[in-house]
């Protein structure tokens, strides 16, 4: 993780175990000293708008983050359960001083986590994260404690997400008449708003994952199990299918044949539309160490360049906004369209890839074919000590003996998560038997060492 409490996406851990709500009441507080430099229009109290999944410890930490942000003197509008950009659209749709969203993203039930969004719908940058990390640990964050008339309101104004529906449905240039879309909402915050926005555009849609009990979010669904989808697809015999995961900002799509279209396909289908349109800024697309060298083989022959950065969507929208980039994400369907949204968002992407399907005039299978897969391994261990992996010997000679066999015909990646316990080992090559077998060394050694 970058910091103590902050890791690549906000805060996250065990709900009521390490993101108590303690916890979230202090960094409720600590959102409402940064709020209230942003100001608000007109003198009013700032607005922290606070949207939700839908796990059972959400409600929880909702509770006491807004009971945070009003102790300190900011208004807390609770949005419901919403998408992670659905907060971060409504907030600079809104005036709001800011967002934040009680998530954890594709982790399973028992996770939760905090993340936020400044005014302008960017989350927050390193140092506002470290301003605010210094006041919640500290024994006193010395913050004001009104009383009367200078505490905030907390309200509920679930009817905005309305407004964001209409946004996302909005940015489709035609309509989908005619066509049959499956949807997996993976239990998670799509289930609000992904089939309202694809029966707008006029499809027939068929609708999975969508009954959510707290406990089922991301549960053998949702974009990191397609396999549903992919039978489902077939069955109905629909155009397509899309797999979301717990808070939407991803999205995994499925061709009409029952095929997985992941986001190094969807970046492809993306880049290589939005250069033959004029509209890919120096003709550059970002994606993470993690993407299949047949991205960057397929965008190559078209003129277009890739630029790699870190594992984690805040590098890549990072490189972005330097480069004055309009197009990035990773493999995992964590797509950034900025011409649209400040953040991934799966129920955007996913409109904007149909349109582009639409106006080819050709099947899904089609356009994510132009883009070679080569075999890639991804491998995730369970590592207690995943701190001390650039530590240990026998890891580094594992790693410097796969590099060595694959010198000059594949990659080897091997990374900390930054928010589960975890070791990522990826190997990417021609041969898979040779892939498979380097990935399964490193992964034993790994696992040994580090357990």
């Amino acid at each position: 993780m970058r910091q103590g409490l902050f890791g690549t996406d906000g805060v996250r851990g065990i709900a009521n175990a390490d993101l108590t709500p303690e916890l979230a009441f202090r960094l409720g507080r600590a959102a409402a000293a940064v709020l209230a430099r942003e100001g608000a229009a007109g003198g009013e109290r700032p607005r922290l708008l606070i949207g939700k999944d839908t796990r059972l410890s959400s409600d929880l930490l909702e509770a006491a983050l807004a009971a945070g942000a009003a102790s300190a003197g900011v208004d807390a509008v609770l949005l419901g359960v919403i998408s992670t950009p659905g907060v971060a659209y409504l907030v600079r749709s809104s005036g709001a001083a800011g967002g934040a969203v009680i998530s954890a993203s594709h982790n399973p039930a028992e996770y939760n986590g905090v993340k936020f969004f400044s005014s302008s719908g960017f989350k927050f940058s390193d140092d506002v994260e470290a301003e605010m990390e210094s006041l919640v640990l500290a024994a006193d964050d010395g913050l004001p404690r009104p009383t009367g008339g200078g505490l905030g309101r907390i309200r509920v104004q679930p009817d905005l997400l309305d407004r964001y529906v209409a946004y996302v449905a909005g940015t489709a240039a035609g309509r989908l008449d005619g066509w049959k879309v499956v949807l997996d909402c993976g239990n998670g915050a799509a289930c609000r708003i992904a089939p309202e926005v694809f029966r707008r555009l006029g499809a027939q849609v068929v609708v999975l994952n969508d009954r959510p009990d707290g406990l089922n979010i991301n549960a053998g669904c949702g974009s990191l199990h397609p396999e549903g989808l992919q039978a489902a697809v077939v069955r109905e015999g629909a155009d397509v299918g899309l797999a979301f995961d717990g808070d939407a900002d991803r999205v995994i799509a499925v061709d009409e044949q029952g095929r997985v279209v992941d986001g190094d396909q969807i970046l492809a289908i993306a880049g290589l539309e939005l250069a033959r349109r004029g509209r890919l800024p120096h003709r550059t697309v970002v994606a993470t160490v993690m993407s299949n060298l047949g991205l960057e083989e397929v965008l190559a022959g078209a003129g277009v360049r890739l630029v790699r950065t870190k594992v984690g969507d805040r590098y890549v929208l990072e490189a972005m906004l330097e480069g004055g980039y309009a197009l990035g994400g990773e493999q995992s369907g964590h797509v950034i369209l900025l011409d649209h949204a400040t953040t991934g968002d799966g129920v955007l992407t996913a409109v904007q890839v149909l349109d582009m399907v639409r106006e080819a005039g050709q099947p899904l299978s089609a356009l994510a074919g132009r883009m070679p897969r080569y075999p890639q391994v991804l491998v995730n261990v369970p590592a207690a000590g995943r701190e001390r992996l650039s530590e240990s010997a026998a890891v580094r000679a594992a790693l410097a003996r796969a590099e060595q066999a694959l010198a000059g015909r594949g990659r080897v990646l091997v990374r900390p998560s930054g928010t589960e316990p975890l070791v990522r080992v990826m190997v990417e090559g021609r041969d898979p038997a040779e892939v498979e077998g380097l990935a399964a060394e490193l992964a034993s050694v790994i696992r040994r060492e580090l357990n």
